[in-house]
């Protein structure tokens, strides 16, 4: 119990500093954890600090319980292990684990609630998993304190162990700190003008997505399509404040503002009598064609994310890129009703799928809209 506490701890004070710097909005990920237990309710399209908490607590809860069963259900072959055995099994377990929960657990038996699996792709919950299961090395040391057991013959690699930990811990929150005055690691590129053109494009494609899911959000008539609207206009505006911050941080200066002409020509941009029409229509009709001009939007978006994976210089936002192009190939599906094993399929599909293939998903856009 006392490992599971150490590690769900430490796995959420490094998940929280370390989010931005591989283009993640931290609240919004703790958001979408918090709909598995919270389900439609805990998707606001400004994650307020109750949905926060209860997405931290929730994970907190998950990892505490796999602790728990690798130390106590599983104490006759992991009880005696020594910490460097430990280390070996670790990320083996961290692997397992988070298959477990993002294949079968969240968006099946128990919870089915696919928005989990849909929303972020696999290896956010590895590394997160990995981060956890990196102090399990602990436990012989923690076992011989709680049993009394004095000198403890593991206290030499608990200290070196647990310092490691807290220095690496320490270092992470210092560049997030600096990350937050808008001094983020350096760009790495070797091409600026991609780079460039990529992050203001996707920010200019953004803001109209933004703009498009208040409208669902605020006049859908199904229930679940106004929260899922709410969890897009989150995940897209904490994209752009990543695209900011990385911005200023690389640049030195505010991010470039497209021309309308240039924004126009991206593809999946709508035009201005398309939301018109969209703002006349009420009940079973605008939800249709809410769903269709958004899956139409993100089509777009995917195609852009898609090439960044392919040319941006700087490997964070070829990463970024990607968790976008799952995420927005997933509320694709959402937004047309994929559930249960099916959106494990999908979800599977986006995140195996190479750079350069994810062209504009016709099967979604051919299903009936809920």
């Amino acid at each position: 119990m006392l490992l599971g506490l150490l590690s769900s701890t430490f796995s959420t004070l490094v998940s929280q500093v370390t989010a931005a710097r591989i283009g993640r909005d931290a609240a919004v990920d703790w958001m979408v954890v918090a709909t598995i237990p919270l389900r439609d309710g805990a998707l606001q399209a400004d994650p307020s600090w109750p949905v926060i908490l209860a997405g931290i607590l929730f994970h907190q809860w998950a990892d505490f319980s796999w602790a728990l069963v690798f130390f106590g259900l599983l104490a006759r072959w992991t009880g005696r292990l020594g910490p460097w055995t430990l280390v070996l099994i670790a990320p083996a377990w961290a692997l397992l684990t988070s298959a477990t929960e993002w294949l079968v657990l969240v968006p099946m038996l128990p919870f089915r609630q696919p928005i989990f699996s849909l929303e972020q792709p696999y290896w956010i919950g590895f590394l997160v998993h990995v981060t956890s299961a990196s102090l399990y090395p602990l436990f012989p040391y923690l076992r011989d304190a709680v049993a009394g057991r004095r000198p403890s013959p593991h206290r030499r690699f608990a200290a070196g162990w647990g310092g490691g930990a807290l220095l690496g811990a320490g270092a992470l929150g210092a560049l997030a700190l600096l990350g937050w005055q808008g001094r983020e690691i350096a760009w790495t590129g070797g091409d600026p003008g991609f780079d460039q053109d990529y992050m203001r494009r996707m920010m200019a494609h953004h803001r109209q997505g933004i703009d498009l899911a208040g409208l669902g959000a605020a006049r859908a008539q199904d229930g679940h399509l106004r929260a899922l609207a709410r969890l897009i206009a989150a995940a897209q505006t904490g994209e752009i404040a990543v695209f900011d911050q990385w911005w200023r941080s690389w640049f030195g200066a505010a991010s470039q503002i497209c021309a309308p002409a240039e924004a126009a020509s991206m593809p999946g941009m709508l035009e201005p009598g398309q939301i018109a029409t969209l703002r006349g229509m009420t009940g079973a009709a605008f939800d249709a064609q809410f769903v269709a001009l958004m899956t139409f939007h993100h089509a777009g978006a995917i195609q852009m994310t898609d090439a960044a994976m392919d040319r941006a210089s700087d490997l964070r936002l070829r990463i970024m890129a990607q968790a976008i192009r799952h995420a927005q190939r997933g509320e694709i599906a959402l937004m047309h009703g994929v559930d249960g094993l099916d959106s494990v399929r999908v979800a599977l599909g986006d995140l195996v799928l190479p750079a350069g293939d994810a062209a504009p998903d016709r099967e979604a856009a051919d299903r009936p809209a809920p």
